[in-house]
């Protein structure tokens, strides 16, 4: 039975995959997700999928309960807000799914290869293996199985089992316990820096486009790696390091000098991250304005001389702005097109993302 429940169960899941999965481009665009964030589980509406039950009875939808009424009476105090429509309701279910599972999807649909983690074997971390078992040890450890066969043994070997009425009765000598030892893990480590352009023309509309992409990266790339860290660097004409409610929140009046927070990434980088041990994603987003020509050449040096030989990545996002689109995108894509690890895209609108973070992973770097 239990084992009939779980394929049960499974199957089930597979149907709400696959669900999520024809509406992935409208999940991408979903801001209340956002609300979620550092949470193991989201709650996702899905429709068309009706909650497993158990059904009592003959199946033919006939009588009433117990009680008082009889057929035809009305259900419910109220009397109703209207006439009855003809139409099918539109079933609605929230489903819990985890951010794994989501990632999982997100690149199954997206088709995005697996990302092969550099310097794996250089970083380790202590976690406990269970390795077998012993006769003593907290109680959360106790080995219910094996205990509950030692005493089901005993009893029976010693006449006290009464198979009808039975009752299991646990001695300390029939407790046993799972035992673990600490072992080093190796374990690949990633940083994203994320960059973003907070001058006027970048408003509320075009950091919702922003803090959306960036929630997917960070879904996808914590799918691939067991540790991330996350830096955050805004901008105008100077660049400030900021936590991640600041990032997504601060906006200026001043212009643009985009070389400013690539000079303070490669100063991140030089300080904190050492390219052979971690595998580091690098995403700007701008509406493409900048103080001058020369700056964003500025920026294509910092970029080919000191930041691309390290990088995994690095990610030009694009977003558009109500006063105009700048030029660093065609700067980035013409002085830049030789180096594999420069990926450009544009987000105008939210069903833009979908499309922005198929062309940053596609290779899976």
């Amino acid at each position: 039975m239990i084992l009939q429940i779980n394929h049960d169960h499974q199957r089930f899941r597979k149907i709400v995959k696959g669900k999520i999965r024809d509406d992935l481009r409208k999940f991408l665009t979903r801001g209340e997700l956002l609300g979620r964030e550092g949470h193991k589980y989201i709650s996702i509406p899905v429709r068309g999928i009706d909650t497993p039950h158990f059904r009592y009875g003959d199946n033919n939808d006939s009588g009433v309960g117990k009680g008082d009424a009889k057929a035809g009476d009305a259900l419910g105090d109220g009397d109703g807000m209207g006439p009855g429509g003809e139409q099918e309701g539109r079933h609605l279910m929230e489903v819990e799914v985890s951010l794994d599972e989501l990632a999982e999807i997100l690149g199954e649909e997206l088709k995005l290869p697996r990302i092969r983690p550099k310097g794996k074997h250089r970083i380790t971390a202590e976690r406990d293996r269970y390795v077998g078992i012993r006769q003593s040890g907290p109680e959360s450890l106790r080995h219910f199985k094996r205990s509950f066969r030692r005493a089901l043994r005993r009893q029976m070997m010693s006449g006290l089992y009464n198979p009808d009425a039975p009752r299991i009765i646990f001695e300390r000598r029939d407790k046993i316990y799972r035992s673990w030892k600490t072992v080093l893990s190796p374990q690949s480590n990633a940083v994203i820096i994320y960059m973003m352009d907070v001058s006027g023309s970048m408003g509320d509309e075009q950091k919702e486009l922003v803090r959306l992409e960036a929630f997917w990266i960070d879904a996808w790339l914590r799918k691939n790696y067991q540790g991330i860290e996350s830096r955050y660097i805004v901008h105008d004409v100077r660049a400030a390091e900021v936590d991640r409610e600041t990032f997504f929140r601060i906006r200026e009046d001043g212009g643009t000098r985009i070389s400013s927070a690539f000079r303070l990434a490669r100063e991140l980088i030089d300080k904190t991250y050492t390219a052979s041990e971690w595998n580091i994603y690098l995403f700007h987003f701008s509406d493409g304005d900048n103080s001058s020509e020369s700056d964003s050449r500025e920026c294509c040096a910092l970029l080919r001389q000191h930041l691309l030989p390290g990088l995994n990545l690095f990610g030009y996002c694009q977003v558009a702005s109500a006063y105009g689109s700048g030029n660093f995108f065609n700067v980035v894509t013409e002085q830049l097109s030789s180096q594999e690890a420069v990926i450009a895209t544009r987000v105008n609108t939210k069903d833009d993302i979908y499309d922005s973070i198929k062309k940053f992973f596609a290779a899976g770097r």
